[in-house]
């Protein structure tokens, strides 16, 4: 099975190429500015270092959030576009799913600034508390806490994305994961400034 995977949801774009367990290549670059500029690109380039064609690929694999809402938009539209044209499914996961360790239990935490974090967590990469938006005050009580700054800066997410895709699939599971609703946790700044008018 042949993946394409993308996280755009994190400062740091990534992509990734996987074809059964092995990596074929993958990309990491600054994304926070101009995801929508290097996504793309990232992807042609990616693909012609491996000389495979777009037909070839078999699922397109996407993370949904929490994280930067222009960049889920733009990864969720990109990955979906691709996989509408080829007539492919696309197997879109939270970011945290993503990075969630395949064993044991796991508490993801990410800043989402304000001084909040999202935070979910993970029993055995089974998610048992969705991401939602949490106070210090409960980040701290958290156990086994991976936080996605050091993921980022050790991993590419994408990677991560793709591996857990092919496992949703073997088992049977894709169907549950089509959805490619972003997931935001919180409002968007402009929509907040809606709301107080």
């Amino acid at each position: 099975m042949l993946i394409l995977a993308a996280d755009t949801s994190l400062p740091i774009l990534s992509v990734a190429l996987v074809l059964d367990d092995a990596l074929l290549g993958a990309v990491a670059l600054e994304g926070r500015s101009s995801r929508n500029e290097k996504l793309l690109p990232a992807i042609d380039w990616l693909l012609t270092e491996a000389a495979i064609e777009r037909t070839a690929i078999d699922l397109f694999a996407i993370t949904r959030g929490p994280g930067s809402f222009t960049g889920v938009r733009i990864g969720l539209a990109t990955m979906q576009g691709l996989a509408l044209a080829l007539g492919k499914p696309v197997c879109a996961m939270s970011t945290h799913e993503a990075i969630a360790p395949a064993n044991g239990r796991a508490s993801i935490v990410d800043d989402a600034g304000r001084g909040e974090f999202y935070a979910s967590v993970f029993d055995n990469a089974r998610e048992v508390i969705a991401p939602h938006l949490a106070k210090r005050e409960e980040v701290d009580a958290l156990d086994h806490v991976i936080r996605v700054a050091d993921v980022m800066q050790r991993s590419n997410v994408a990677v991560a994305c793709a591996r857990r895709a092919r496992e949703i699939e073997l088992r049977g599971d894709g169907e549950r994961y089509r959805d490619i609703t972003p997931i935001y946790v919180r409002l968007a700044e402009a929509e907040v400034k809606l709301q107080q008018k």
